[in-house]
């Protein structure tokens, strides 16, 4: 049975030193308590950094730490400070998390930084190797361990990996800025499946590795060599049930009394955050200064609880900011406050579950305006906390991934402090039947979607993945497979080869007039078509293919059907019209003078729009304009719109490669039929071969061939594996 193996930087017991001994402190957090029911189903194992240097511990204590944590089904990563202070305070927190929160401003890189990061994604990837196998399921999280994936797949390439990020992840405009970008994209491309907390964040990745690698995707799923892999959305939840029902918690009821009593009738809002400058606290500090300012009927009569979780703080933008929030709680208090009313109560600690509870359910309004925040579950702890009665009000940030789930919270932007201020009046004042009934909607999203939903859903992806993956390396040729190829093929008689060419036998150029074969594979093709019937078809034209294969004792299929040549010359399939390409050229025309780098192939029976070189986000939206536009010209016209590989292709409907293979097979006793192509276009050929024919698709994605390979590379070696298992001509 497959087992889980979880990977994290942290592991969920923390291992630290007071007065001398060692302590172990279970996490609370919404990722262990997420995976909790996952780790039920599964055999599992976690890999993380235990928390305490290896410096800081003796040989004996590093015995301690492991057999203490194995019985938590932890393995520990042990981590110099040297490490510590590279990777994690270095790559991770000083360029990696401000720059993917588009505080780009902040980024401090440094080669050493990135060095360090990857020496020690490294050693997690020796750590997991030594508990997982090819058949496990690994999950790593989180930006500490980007290059991970990349890692296990390279050491164990059909264990099933996953990644989630619990960050936000930029637009490409900004993730480019980012030095080692593509090294970090390709990290990530090594799991099967990529997953964050809301589309966006899944479309800048995707539009990113389209941008920087050239990988494109179908509806969320990249084709990474003879790979696919999965991108999408999994909003983390909570747990639900813990926050609505703390305020039965008789503790809580206790303490919920004694601040009623001292607050009196004062109405509260809350503002719960780590210290962090993504959390936008001193725009949450002003807008509240104005407020009071703007509505002195207020005044006396709401006290805003400030919790400021200490973060980094030996970083200096986290000491400037601490600087920063201290002097702005300093002057709305001097400015406002009275002998027995202080406009803000301002924590500097963290807070256990049962006093932030309190909190949660004194509070009329809580305020949750990051900047930027990958999801912000304090947000749903607050409206889950509200079950009971249903009143507060939720002030959001457009900018927190938990925005797209909670609609019916106050959506502000924390940039503009005016919006703000008048955010928290409307709060204020909202009727409490319009509170309960946008709270109720939000509960009930909340209840659906827990944070063990959450987990589920994205390992029923990971399953879902190595069911594919399983039914692929049924279709991949290997050793053994090849083998049968080359002993059907040595007894055969009669063998025929169709052969795509662009992306087939050769690598896809800039522009279709830079693809030209080069002598290894004319000398390849040669010594095939000595033993077999071999028959180039492609969508080039015919004099492009004459000049390259005209000496070659060949048969050639020009314009995906339309031109054959068999015995030395050309003929059509069907006699053609071609007076509608001055229709349509026009068209063709108008969609590259909007989109640059796109230019037309024209060839005598068809027109080709190649959009390969054009700006892949622009270019793929131009595409789809495009062939709508078409179809909808040529409905009466008996043409059809193929759409190839960044190729937009209008020719006689009639004709395909399909027809082309068709009569080929017709005029022959063929008993041995094989066939490779690598896009849209050669399914027809796939679609009329026999049950007993060879039919090889090159790349991933949906295909009637039986067979698949990774690239160009691929089927060269097939065909020489052909040629080497029987030479000449019988």
């Amino acid at each position: 049975m497959s087992k889980l193996v979880i990977v994290s930087n942290r592991l969920p017991v923390s291992v630290s030193r007071r007065k001398g001994e060692l302590h172990f402190t279970p996490s609370v957090g919404g990722v262990a308590t997420g995976l909790s029911s996952i780790r039920r189903r599964f055999e599992s194992v976690w890999v993380g950094w235990p928390g305490v240097n290896i410096e800081d511990v003796s040989s004996s204590e590093v015995e301690l730490i492991k057999n203490r944590l194995s019985g938590d089904g932890c393995v520990p990563v042990f981590l110099s400070s040297h490490e510590v202070g590279a990777y994690y305070y270095g790559f991770c927190n000083k360029t990696i998390w401000p720059l993917f929160h588009y505080f780009y401003l902040y980024m401090d890189y440094t080669h050493d930084y990135f060095e360090e990061y990857k020496r020690v994604n490294e050693k997690f990837c020796e750590k997991v190797l030594e508990v997982a196998g090819e058949d496990d399921f690994i999950w790593v999280h989180d930006y500490h361990l980007m290059l991970l994936p990349a890692m296990l797949r390279k050491r164990l390439p059909n264990a099933t990996i996953g990644f989630f990020l619990h960050i936000p992840f930029p637009s490409y405009e900004v993730y480019r800025l980012l030095p080692p970008r593509a090294e970090i994209l390709e990290g990530l491309l090594g799991a099967d499946v990529v997953g964050f907390h809301t589309y966006d964040y899944a479309l800048h990745f995707i539009f990113s590795v389209m941008y920087l690698l050239g990988y494109e995707h179908t509806f969320g799923e990249i084709a990474v060599g003879d790979r696919i892999v999965k991108v999408d959305a999994f909003p983390m939840g909570i747990d639900y049930e813990k926050f609505a029902s703390a305020v039965d918690n008789p503790r809580v009821i206790r303490d919920l009394k004694r601040l009623r009593r001292r607050l009196g009738d004062v109405r509260v809002i809350l503002s719960v955050d780590r210290l962090d400058y993504t959390k936008g606290i001193p725009q949450r500090l002003e807008a509240f200064d104005l407020f009071l300012e703007r509505y002195p009927e207020y005044r006396e009569k709401v006290t805003m609880i400030l919790v400021g979780v200490p973060t980094r703080t030996g970083v200096e933008h986290y000491m400037m900011l601490k600087k920063q929030v201290d002097e702005l709680v300093g002057k709305i208090n001097g400015k406002y406050g009275t002998v027995g009313w202080n406009p803000v109560w301002y924590l500097y600690r963290s807070l256990p579950f049962h006093s932030l509870s309190v909190l949660y359910n004194i509070a009329d309004v809580a305020v949750v305006t990051p900047l930027r925040d990958g999801m912000n579950l304090i947000a749903k702890e607050y409206v889950a906390s509200k079950d009971r009665t249903g009143e507060g009000v939720l002030v959001l940030s457009e900018f927190a991934g938990a925005a797209k789930e909670l609609g019916e919270a106050v959506l502000v932007n924390p940039n503009d402090i005016d919006e703000l201020c008048e955010s928290l009046r409307e709060a204020l004042d909202m009727p409490v039947e319009e509170q309960k009934e946008r709270n109720t909607l939000m509960q009930a999203r909340l209840k659906r979607y827990t944070v063990s939903r959450w987990a589920e859903d994205f390992m029923d992806s990971m399953s879902e993945m190595k069911q594919l993956k399983s039914a692929h390396a049924h279709r991949k040729v290997d050793d053994k497979v090849l083998s049968s190829f080359v002993e059907r093929f040595r007894e055969s008689l009669r063998p025929v080869f169709f052969l795509d060419y662009d992306g087939t036998l050769v690598p896809f150029a800039s522009r279709p007039e830079k693809a030209l074969p080069d002598e290894e594979l004319k000398e390849l093709l040669g010594s095939l078509s000595r033993a077999a019937q071999v028959v180039i078809i492609s969508g080039r034209d015919r004099s492009t293919l004459d000049s390259w294969f005209g000496t070659l004792d060949v048969g050639l299929v020009a314009e995906h059907g339309v031109w054959i040549k068999k015995d030395g010359g050309w003929e059509t399939v069907e006699k053609l019209d071609k007076s509608w390409k001055e229709q349509i050229k026009p068209i063709l025309e108008l969609f590259v003078d909007r989109t640059p780098g796109t230019f037309i192939e024209e060839k005598e029976y068809s027109l080709a729009w190649h959009y390969r070189m054009a700006d892949p986000d622009l270019a793929v939206r131009r595409a789809r304009e495009l062939k709508n536009t078409l179809l909808q010209l040529v409905a009466n016209l008996n043409l059809g719109v193929m759409e190839g590989n960044k190729v937009i292709e209008v020719k006689d409907a009639r004709i395909n490669k399909g027809t082309a293979v068709s009569r080929w097979l017709s005029e022959g006793e063929w008993d041995f039929v094989f066939a490779a192509g690598d896009d849209v276009t050669d399914e027809d050929m796939f679609a009329v071969l026999s049950d007993d024919a060879i039919s090889v698709k090159v790349g991933m994605g949906h295909t009637r061939a039986k067979y698949i390979v990774e690239s160009y590379r691929e089927v060269r070696k097939l065909l020489k594996a052909f040629v080497e298992g029987k030479v000449g001509k019988e």
